[in-house]
């Protein structure tokens, strides 16, 4: 049987099961489908793909591209709507089955029930490699899913089980040959923006292996997570490993793996079980995705609560562009637009902000990190706004940091305000309404 491999955000080698089943065929066609819809503007006033992300995708995908050359293969990059372009290549190289890995996602399940519509005859397979666990391997049936994080890590943590284990794949070292290679349309892809400062962060999946064992192996800096996670402008205070876990580029397995080794070789404490906690919070937020399907984006979320759906486009604007009133805020929004990264302390102060202070629909901050964030991981970013918009997966309703406080516990000094400019834009006022500015009701 021909196979056609559908790389989505599982663009590794190692530790891939999709990729392993689909080696099990005579002839293989790898292929990423760059969708043109994630440059277009949105609902929301945002586009699903902003520089950072494209240029940290991009470097991943031309990793993977000389990754499977020595294996017989390369990666064909179509430009276009998927529901159009895999049943093309479909048709074009007689492939009886199309594999992916599984998808959280409304737009992503869409996309792949419509092009089974149009390919009745085709085997189509899923496979799940982007978390810990497969939906078996759970102790809790998907439709039992605990509503809060507390319940579903207690469940795991019971287990003793850290990942679903026996399902670990080595890097795979052969592939099948291709059906063949059809002609690339990289020329009609956006143009690759080159950055206005060093970016913290290189795609690829030798990158993200890199920093998982300098992290954890070389610098030892895992033994003091927990001390200094909540850093604001630290590259050591936390893992930053998220980037390369969002697009696939690093499987979570692997992360997980690794954390238990060191603790079996180095340290067991309490900041090496923190990083574990992390990851259970990503897993959870990407079962949370899967049951709770369409809810995930709406404005009540799943909990159904009214919120408000008033809209002011100056506090948004302001927001974005860091001239609020708050100098942290500010600084915190500007390093998120220079570098696409901003720390989690960071995330929550500028979300309760957009939510509380400037009275905001919480959807219009999800979707500027979505557009912004280069570790965009659509479970964990909308599952985290709906937990701070009080909508969500947190029982105690919305959370409002004081911001003066977080200021004064987490930049004591001002230099986060200084370095990322904080205070250089006049701030544009909450109340500021005039014939053009008044809120709009959706």
């Amino acid at each position: 049987m021909t196979t056609l491999y559908w790389f989505t955000r599982d663009l590794r080698l190692h530790d891939n099961a999709a990729l392993l089943a689909a080696s099990k065929s005579d002839m293989l066609l790898c292929v990423y489908v760059v969708n043109p819809r994630w440059f277009a503007p949105g609902p929301f006033q945002c586009r699903t793909m902003g520089d950072h992300r494209w240029r940290f995708l991009w470097q991943s995908l031309m990793e993977l591209e000389r990754s499977l050359r020595p294996l017989g293969q390369r990666l064909h990059i179509a430009f276009g709507e998927p529901e159009a372009v895999i049943p093309e290549l479909v048709h074009n190289h007689r492939i009886g089955r199309v594999i992916r890995s599984r998808l959280p996602g409304t737009r992503e399940a869409d996309e792949w029930q419509a092009i089974k519509n149009k390919l009745p005859e085709t085997v189509f397979q899923q496979f799940e490699t982007l978390s810990l666990f497969t939906e078996s391997s759970l102790p809790m049936t998907l439709e039992s899913l605990p509503g809060t994080f507390s319940g579903f890590r207690k469940q795991v943590e019971k287990t003793g089980e850290r990942n679903s284990g026996s399902l670990r794949i080595r890097t795979l070292t052969a592939l099948p040959p291709a059906p063949g290679y059809p002609e690339d349309n990289r020329g009609e892809c956006p143009p690759i923006p080159e950055p206005r400062q060093p970016v913290p962060f290189t795609g690829g999946e030798s990158a993200g292996l890199k920093r998982l064992d300098d992290y954890l192996f070389v610098n030892h800096h895992i033994a003091t997570y927990k001390e200094t996670r909540n850093a604001l402008d630290d590259t050591e205070a936390s893992s930053r490993l998220s980037p390369w876990l969002a697009n696939g580029s690093l499987s979570v397995r692997e992360v997980a793996d690794s954390i238990t080794r060191y603790e079996d070789s180095q340290v067991k404490n309490e900041s090496t079980y923190w990083l574990w906690f992390e990851l259970l919070w990503r897993e959870y937020f990407y079962w949370y995705a899967m049951k709770h399907g369409s809810d995930l984006f709406r404005r009540d979320g799943v909990q159904q609560k009214k919120r408000s759906a008033s809209f002011y486009p100056h506090r948004f604007k302001a927001w974005c562009a860091g001239s609020t009133e708050y100098p942290l805020v500010n600084a915190a929004m500007n390093q998120l637009r220079e570098t696409g990264y901003i720390s989690n302390r960071s995330r929550q102060i500028v979300a309760s902000c957009l939510v509380n202070e400037l009275e905001l629909d919480w959807r219009y901050g999800a979707a500027w990190f979505e557009e912004q964030l280069v570790d965009y991981d659509v479970a964990s970013n909308y599952g985290n706004w709906q937990y701070q918009a009080g909508v969500g997966a947190d029982p105690r309703g919305p959370r409002h940091f004081n911001l003066e406080k977080q200021a004064q516990q987490f930049d004591p000094d001002g230099m986060f305000v200084k370095h990322w400019n904080g205070n250089a834009a006049q701030p544009v006022g909450l109340h500021l309404v005039d014939a053009a500015d008044w809120p709009v009701g959706y």
